[in-house]
């Protein structure tokens, strides 16, 4: 069972990985320009993980249905599912394309976007939004081969598209000097270059998936049947992302100051949670064959040493945050005021792994279960807690406040999926 979940996790843990490092690459891009340019690129970023990580619900609910459909070798229905998702996922970037322009305005209202960087925030926001139909297919198509078992199409997409992004966000930036725009102009090159990738992988895949007439894709039973499962899902990805866009706009709120402080601890969450959803991803595709196969023994195993792994990545990662937070700070920044004013939370930085690695590691085998209601209620819980817990203290340090509810968020996710699987177990739904 180690062999399955490592080959299946390592190919997600290296392609995980690769996405902050680009995330990374365009920080240190914008760190090295100004300060208003890092709070641009932050909130602008803040904004699109809400527009497309709400419909992120297209990967993993694809992942979860995919998975049992090959656990009970339903041709018909992973075919199904992985058409439906295209559908979908076309439709609603379309929708976004055409309301762009108000979508624009009102996120940059509600995110307190400081006049000092508007204009760059405006800049990159105008260009990147035309990634929208590429991101959207790459969620369900990455989804699906997570389902048909095969980590490798999702990381050869992956590192493609993130050196692809690096290469070009470099030379637009530094060679070009475009500034902000070019970061910009490279993830949409980068981006439709994985979609055309992942359409060429598909075709390896043309002697398993049937075809279907339209009507007999959208049948109305098993439409509503993916409809509610990603519909659950969907409310979960709008309450994480809500809570990610809660704390980025009250950093804003702030000032310049506090956002640039908390855009650069939020490096270091977002490098831990990449790596440990290497297992969560495995965990969604193997949780989900077995629980289709009703293959309880391993179900049982696959659970078991995804903790395992988990918990030792998560020691690591403490270790490495404790001992070389300073180190890693510096890379994205030279400017020594900012430094100054990050350096009194890098000892609490160390702790945020240990906060979090059950959330992450639950949510993939709550995905594989296709258990989404759980994950829908536990998410409104722990985004309520988080609320309720900053306005309480923010009072008395605004900054503490934010940080260490946020942190209670994660925790708190992970304490109620521990709790509702110890009471449920594979009933969960």
């Amino acid at each position: 069972m180690n062999k399955k979940i490592l080959a299946l996790a390592i190919p997600n843990i290296v392609s995980n990985i690769s996405i902050p490092l680009v995330t990374t690459v365009d920080t240190i891009l914008m760190g090295h320009l100004s300060s208003s340019h890092l709070a641009a690129l932050g909130i602008v970023g803040m904004i699109f993980l809400f527009l497309y990580g709400t419909i992120n619900f297209l990967r993993r609910g694809t992942t979860g249905i995919t998975a049992q459909a090959f656990g009970r070798d339903d041709k018909a229905l992973f075919s199904k599912t992985l058409y439906r998702a295209l559908f979908i996922a076309l439709g609603l970037s379309l929708m976004l394309l055409l309301f762009q322009d108000f979508i624009g305005k009102l996120s940059f209202y509600l995110m307190n976007v400081d006049l000092k960087y508007e204009v760059y925030a405006q800049s990159y926001f105008t260009i990147r939004i035309y990634t929208a139909p590429a991101v959207f297919m790459l969620y369900v198509l990455i989804g699906w081969f997570f389902g048909m078992q095969n980590a490798i199409y999702p990381l050869l997409i992956t590192l493609l598209i993130n050196l692809l992004n690096i290469l070009f966000s470099y030379y637009f930036v530094n060679v070009l000097h475009l500034g902000i725009e070019g970061a910009a102009y490279g993830t949409v090159i980068a981006q439709y270059s994985g979609l055309i990738l992942a359409f060429i992988f598909l075709l390896k895949y043309k002697n398993k998936l049937y075809w279907f007439p339209l009507g007999e894709i959208f049948k109305l039973n098993e439409l509503l049947i993916f409809l509610r499962i990603n519909r659950d899902i969907f409310i979960r990805t709008i309450l994480l992302t809500f809570s990610f866009a809660f704390f980025y706009a009250q950093a804003s709120k702030n000032g310049e100051e506090t956002l640039t402080v908390m855009i650069l601890l939020l490096q270091f969450i977002v490098w831990f949670a990449y790596t440990i959803d290497g297992f969560a991803n495995a965990s969604e595709s193997l949780v989900g064959r077995y629980y289709g196969a009703k293959d309880w023994l391993n179900f049982a195993k696959v659970i078991k040493y995804t903790f395992m792994w988990g918990m030792g990545l998560t020691v690591i990662y403490m270790l490495v945050y404790f001992f070389f937070g300073m180190t890693i700070l510096h890379l994205y920044t030279n400017q020594q005021g900012l430094i100054e004013r990050t350096l009194f939370f890098l000892p609490y930085v160390s702790l945020m792994p240990i906060l979090s690695f059950m959330a992450y590691l639950w949510d993939g085998i709550f995905v594989g279960m296709t258990a989404v209601k759980a994950l829908r209620n536990i998410t409104i819980i722990s985004s309520l807690f988080f609320i309720t817990v900053f306005y309480l203290f923010k009072d008395a340090n605004f900054t503490y406040a934010l940080w260490f509810s946020f942190m209670n968020f994660f925790f708190m996710r992970g304490l109620l999926q521990s709790f509702l699987f110890w009471r449920e177990g594979k009933g969960l739904k």
